[in-house]
């Protein structure tokens, strides 16, 4: 009988393109860079496939440190796989680095201002919530609670959901729950109510309003700012529930929000080669919200 030295055995060849387990780095903080690296801009998303393949790491190993990452908000999911999130984009609290649209948008911000006499906000979506980038306005803004790098529930303001509107409703899905947080007695807290809602701002061209539902007292009117990936930040004008005249300066927020798209993407509409149209969202909803709407229809009848 032979005896086999069980140090002669060879090591299993790791798959094609797949460190060996002796090759990885000896660090976590190595694994994690060399992860966040493969995000190479704030609008790339990579499947888990990708990432281990940039990232020159196993698949198992880039799962575990990713959801790891997920919960720490220094990666989020996207509609397809992976994004960086908030804190690796620098959101965590202040107004991020956005300064390309803030450059954008910042005389006609103050033009909108001067034109309305409303308080102008300038806000991005960040999962389920609106970060406000920039504040203009007179004696009224200093009656909102609203601030530069502040936070807001996405579904109260009329910014999130003109947001929320240019994204697919099975993601809108995924950033809620059945649900929603309360600011007011007018604040949407059932998804398939919140769906209904954006199929109507969609009807509108992208315009949303909102009447006291994340601020007592205030009314808002907004339209998305809008990239080639979706949604790249909002617009709104706020005032007095009492004495705001929202349908009347309502064009003037869609005229705005589309120069500024326009001077960020002059080629916006114009499939380039190799890039497929950016698809617009529809009304399908998913399983779970389709029975919902179907529980709560009588209601709206």
């Amino acid at each position: 009988m032979t005896v086999v030295d069980m140090n002669d055995r060879k090591s299993p060849v790791p798959p094609t393109g797949t460190p060996a387990a002796t090759d990885l780095p000896p660090s976590m903080v190595e694994r994690m860079t060399l992860i966040l690296d493969a995000f190479d801009g704030r609008a790339t998303h990579l499947s888990l496939e990708e990432t281990a393949r940039r990232a020159r790491l196993p698949r198992s190993t880039v799962h575990r440190i990713l959801e790891q990452l997920v919960k720490l908000d220094w990666v989020a999911h996207a509609p397809i796989g992976y994004r960086l999130g908030r804190r690796a984009l620098g959101l965590d609290g202040g107004a991020g680095d956005h300064s390309q649209m803030r450059a954008a948008a910042a005389p006609l911000l103050h033009e909108l201002h001067l034109k309305t006499g409303l308080v102008v906000h300038l806000s991005v979506l960040d999962d389920g919530e609106s970060v406000y980038l920039d504040k203009v306005g007179g004696r009224f803004a200093t009656a909102l609670p609203s601030r530069v790098g502040g936070r807001a529930l996405a579904h109260s303001t009329a910014g999130g959901k003109a947001m929320l509107a240019c994204i697919a409703p099975e993601r809108v899905d995924a950033l809620f729950g059945a649900t929603l947080p309360r600011c007011t007695e007018s604040t949407i807290t059932d998804i398939a109510v919140l769906h209904q809602e954006l199929s109507r701002i969609r009807q509108r061209r992208g315009l949303a309003f909102e009447c006291g539902e994340s601020t007592p007292g205030v009314a808002c009117v907004a339209s998305a700012i809008r990239g080639h990936e979706g949604p790249i930040g909002s617009i709104s004008l706020c005032g007095d529930m009492r004495t705001a005249q929202l349908e009347r300066v309502a064009p003037l927020v869609l005229d705005v929000t589309r120069e500024v798209s326009r001077s960020l993407y002059p080629d916006l509409g114009v499939p380039r080669r190799g890039r497929k149209p950016t698809p617009v969202p529809t009304s399908t909803f998913s399983a779970a919200t389709m029975d919902r709407l179907m529980a709560s229809s009588e209601h709206w009848l």
